[in-house]
């Protein structure tokens, strides 16, 4: 996995679907076949009741376990049948309830949330950014190695300039504290630590949002600061919402969905918001469509309008 350049977060989970399938059987892979595999899916559509997406997470961890490492030709793996993923509308909160939630919110939670929502960054996205990545100046953020290993850029909102950039001024005051102190500098992309090995402590480098605490880096065996925990800020905006009174199941995607739906609203055109969002299908972005601020589908009730006489 790591030749292959996968996501720390890709291996863990591809580790722990290989680990539970040894486990449910007590047997080693290459000793078992079509039938072990079939069972173990099937436990966890029907005994586990596991969503169709993590069935098939499952399915993709077993098929890189035999191809890839044991290197086993399993033919009769293509012919599984796949649990069909179901097509559920997103959930977008109107202006006004991102405002109330706004307004429940502090600090960094409150400026990650800023991102999610101004920019149409995903939440490992927005924590992921470091200095270099943010131009306030031609007002675009810079999203490097995002989902499906590609870079895109997206726009900066205006209103989250002046608080970003009292962020960036107590950040950097921070820096050179940590400088002067001979603290270890952050995690590095693999393969860009021993290119340029100072990067690591330099500034444009530094997370826009850094970890308080320290931990080790599993690419190079060293002490590193990471990038604040994706839960901290899931935690913040889970309680936020509570508090504003806001019934839906929202949550740190939420505003993602919220910023195309806002943009399509405005009239923004399709493309657009696509390469923002950085859809690879522009299908994928015309979800987006159908949960405009316009009714089921466009249609106005025949109630609306409805007089005393009936017409």
């Amino acid at each position: 996995m790591r030749m292959r350049h996968f996501s720390l977060r890709t291996e863990k989970i591809y580790l722990g679907w290989m680990r539970r399938f040894v486990k449910f059987h007590r047997q080693h892979p290459r000793d078992m076949g079509a039938a072990e595999v079939t069972a173990f899916l099937s436990y966890l559509a029907t005994t586990l009741r596991v969503s169709a997406s993590t069935q098939n997470q499952a399915l993709q961890s077993l098929l890189f376990l035999y191809r890839q490492v044991l290197q086993v030709n399993l033919p009769w793996l293509d012919s599984i049948v796949r649990a069909r993923k179901p097509r559920h509308l997103p959930v977008v909160l109107s202006r006004e309830e991102v405002a109330r939630v706004f307004a429940q919110l502090e600090d960094h939670s409150r400026l990650v949330a800023g991102l999610l929502y101004g920019s149409g960054l995903r939440l490992a996205e927005a924590l992921a950014l470091r200095v270099k990545d943010v131009d306030m100046i031609r007002r675009e953020i810079t999203v490097r190695d995002g989902k499906g290993a590609k870079d895109r850029v997206t726009v900066l909102p205006g209103d989250l300039i002046p608080p970003l950039r009292q962020h960036l001024e107590a950040l950097r005051r921070w820096f050179d504290r940590e400088r002067r102190a001979g603290a270890p500098g952050v995690s590095m992309p693999p393969g860009l630590r021993r290119k340029f090995p100072l990067a690591w402590q330099s500034w444009p480098w530094q997370y826009l949002f850094p970890s308080a605490a320290l931990c080790m880096d599993p690419h190079y065996g060293v002490t590193v600061r990471h990038h604040l925990h994706p839960q901290t800020v899931q935690r913040a905006v889970k309680f936020a919402v509570a508090r504003a009174g806001i019934a839906k199941p929202a949550g740190c995607h939420t505003f993602r969905h919220c910023f195309a739906t806002h943009l399509l609203e405005a009239g923004y055109d399709i493309r657009s918001v696509q390469e923002l969002l950085g859809h690879s299908d522009v299908r994928t972005t015309m979800l987006y469509t159908h949960v405009l601020n316009r009714g089921g589908l466009a249609v106005r009730s025949p109630l609306d309008g409805l007089d005393g006489d009936g017409t």
